[in-house]
């Protein structure tokens, strides 16, 4: 299943947005994420954090960070997780100001070999 992660925060609202995308259309499982369209996405969870919150937890560490962002109906799998974690971070020292997409896809062993 090809996967999607919007990571944006909202500094004006002092929220941090995480939303899920996937494919589950059977027959855009072969296709490259390269090649995937946004509208052949569908959004299956979105989870908002405080700010305050997420700051104190990325200033606690990785693994604080993690814990914060894990929730009984949103818990990736532990290198997505990590990835996430990165894009908050990236997103909180103010290195990009625009929603970050990642496509944990692209890492996976399975499809490395296509791209």
């Amino acid at each position: 299943m090809h996967q999607k992660f919007e990571i944006s925060s909202n500094h004006s609202r002092r929220n941090l947005k995480i939303r899920e995308f996937a494919i589950i259309d059977k027959r855009l499982n072969n296709v490259k994420p390269d090649l995937l369209r946004p509208e052949d996405y569908v959004l299956l969870h979105e989870q908002t954090y405080e700010k305050q919150n997420i700051v104190k937890a990325i200033d606690a560490g990785m693994i604080a960070l993690v814990s914060a962002l894990r929730t009984p109906v949103f818990y990736p799998n532990a290198d997505t997780i990590e990835e996430i974690a990165e894009c908050v971070i990236a997103l909180y020292e103010g290195q990009t100001t625009d929603p970050v997409e990642l496509f944990p896809d692209k890492h996976d062993k399975s499809t490395a070999g296509a791209e």
